[in-house]
């Protein structure tokens, strides 16, 4: 069975009933509007199809946004990176897209809800931070936020699928490079240090990696859905279904974990003492009241697992190569036949049944992400995600975007390459040069210890911007070590603050996008590693952990500076020498001519 289905994610074409139907049951509740989110209770990106409500309601699929509705009015919430993607994904008749951030939510309900007006929310699915920014931004409007004790969108979602109850199992301590009992340890002397009695983990990845467990619950996200609280001295109460876990896990876990059935989180939060941990930024309000109800004293604070997570040991360090020279040769295979067959009568599912079946030689246990393959036009979609309806010939004198990755015991992968089908596309050369310069900046950049990703974001915009061009997403997510490809807190991007630390991975992926004709992605994944600096200096520097030849066929040469040349022959140098030894003899001879030096009479 393929780890990719091709079937319409939405769930069909009754979202216009769907919407009369909460309404009315707004209506009942004495609501005069409602907030759908996008987040499940973990404020995840991938959502298990019980908590898919805003795709459910809506017909959109993106991974970020929400909705609000009121009587007369059914606003979509989408950032650039599917401002193209909802309009051909909702009703255009009954649901409005609303760009945001550029429109806030408060300004667009001051218009839309009468003074007074009632806005009920799920306290489960939306953050401290979230809601308090929100009751500050309609702090004068005159509209009341109401916490809702069931979501009404459930009520009326009569056959909603049930929660996930996926297998779980032990993540090898040889390649998590230490042990749940040091981790646990680590982190229960750190809340000693902050005179923290314990901790609210509501993240998935979190939990997972402090376990040293992997699970199925979400496709592509090796996580197990839970919460936990982890104890100052070390013992955590793990809230998931108990059917997930055998007797072998059970035993790896040992007997300071102890799993609980999640319906006894609320009761054991009203039991905790103080001072508890939470994460304003990502747990729930509910747990937060629940708390609160319980006079029980809350520290606010990140959660603690998050940056000892992203912040990957040698052993981590040394998984993630290893996937990725496995992956590299899948990426590879599927060049060299794309080459030899494109476009011949290849579709955009052809392309992608293709690379996972590679994946899957290669040793993939899941795919890290639905593969993003856009033909033409549909390559301006940032997350397009090909189904039997959208699914495109590939024709000659077209771009071919492709984003995909690999979920590995050792490791997790995310790659995206632009190719030409038949002859280059000459609008394409110009913002092609750009990304690629772009990546290229990112990749040879080094700077001091302190600096942020919102310091670096621009080195891979410069040269689209000179050309009066942009993209509307970040340059760089976080990724987690055979955990989620998209992993907090780290990012590159200009609203980031946070401070990049050695051992942090993250993507490096400029994109252009031009709506109607093709779009553009280069993205290698690059570790962040000690650098030379003089005496008295602490710098830092990134390993490039990706294998895979960039397309030169679309490259103005004449563009490119002599250090950005010298950088990608060696790149291309350092991929045909890793992985020739892996390929069999036609498929290294297409390597052999994909990266030569820029230049040569092969280009």
């Amino acid at each position: 069975m393929s780890f990719q289905s091709f079937d319409d994610p939405a769930g069909g074409s009754d979202h216009p009933a769907r919407l009369s139907a909460l309404r009315r049951q707004m209506g009942l509740e004495g609501l005069d509007g409602f907030i759908v989110p996008r987040a499940d209770a973990h404020q995840g990106e991938y959502v298990a199809d019980a908590d898919a409500r805003l795709a459910w309601l809506t017909g959109f699929t993106g991974s970020a946004g929400f909705a609000i509705v009121t009587p007369d009015r059914a606003g979509v919430f989408i950032d650039g990176r599917y401002r193209v993607q909802v309009k051909a994904q909702i009703d255009p008749a009954h649901f409005t897209p609303v760009p945001w951030p550029e429109t806030r939510p408060s300004d667009w309900l001051r218009d839309a809800l009468p003074e007074g007006g009632r806005l009920g929310f799920d306290p489960w699915l939306h953050t401290r931070q979230e809601i308090e920014t929100l009751e500050k931004a309609l702090a004068d409007s005159g509209i009341g936020l109401i916490a809702v004790d069931r979501n009404p969108l459930d009520t009326v979602w009569t056959d909603r699928p049930a929660p996930p109850v996926g297998r779980a199992w032990a993540h090898d301590d040889a390649v998590a490079g230490e042990t749940s009992a040091d981790k646990r340890a680590r982190l229960a002397a750190q809340l000693r240090d902050d005179g923290q009695a314990a901790a609210l983990l509501t993240l998935p990845d979190s939990i997972s990696w402090l376990l040293n467990i992997r699970g199925s619950d979400v496709p592509k996200n090796p996580v197990v859905q839970s919460f936990a609280v982890l104890s100052d001295d070390g013992h955590v109460a793990l809230f998931a279904d108990p059917a997930k876990f055998d007797d072998a896990l059970r035993a790896h876990l040992g007997n300071q974990v102890a799993i609980l059935h999640p319906e006894g989180l609320a009761p054991a939060l009203l039991d905790l003492e103080g001072p508890v941990r939470i994460d304003s930024a990502s747990a729930p309000e509910a747990a937060f009241r629940l708390l609160e109800s319980a006079k029980t004293q809350i520290a606010r604070a990140t959660d603690p697992a998050i940056l000892p997570k992203a912040r990957k040991n040698a052993a981590e360090l040394a998984g993630m190569r290893a996937a990725h020279l496995r992956d590299g040769v899948a990426m590879v295979r599927l060049l060299a036949w794309l080459d030899a067959q494109a476009p011949a009568d290849l579709t955009e599912i052809d392309v992608v049944e293709k690379l996972e079946a590679l994946r899957r030689e290669a040793g993939i246990t899941d795919i890290s992400f639905d593969t993003i393959c856009g033909a033409g036009p549909n390559g301006a979609i940032v997350h397009y995600r090909v189904t039997r309806a959208t699914n495109r010939r590939l024709a000659a004198g077209e771009v071919l975007l492709i984003d995909s990755g690999g979920q590995y015991p050792d490791g997790t992968t995310d790659i995206t390459r632009t190719v030409p089908l038949g002859d280059p596309l000459p609008d394409a050369v110009a913002p092609y040069t750009a990304v690629m310069r772009g990546m290229i900046a990112i990749s040879r950049a080094r700077f001091p210890k302190g600096v942020a990703g919102a310091h670096l974001d621009a080195l891979a915009r410069q040269y689209l911007w000179s050309q009066g061009l942009d993209y509307d997403h970040g340059t760089g997510h976080g990724v987690g070590a055979a955990l989620c490809v998209h992993e907090g807190p780290a990012r590159i991007s200009r609203v980031s603050t946070l401070a990049l630390e050695a051992g942090m991975i993250l993507s490096n992926e400029p994109g252009y996008y031009r709506e109607g004709a093709f779009g553009i992605r280069i993205e290698n994944l690059i570790a962040l590693t000690e650098a030379e600096a003089e005496p008295g200096r602490a710098m830092l520097g990134f390993e490039t952990l990706t294998l895979c030849p960039i397309d030169r066929r679309l490259i103005d040469i004449a563009a490119l500076s002599r250090d950005e040349i010298k950088w990608l022959d060696g790149y291309h140098a350092h991929v045909r020498d890793t992985l020739s030894p892996h390929l069999d003899g036609d498929t290294r001879r297409w390597l052999d001519q994909a990266t030569q030096p820029l230049g040569t009479s092969s280009l």
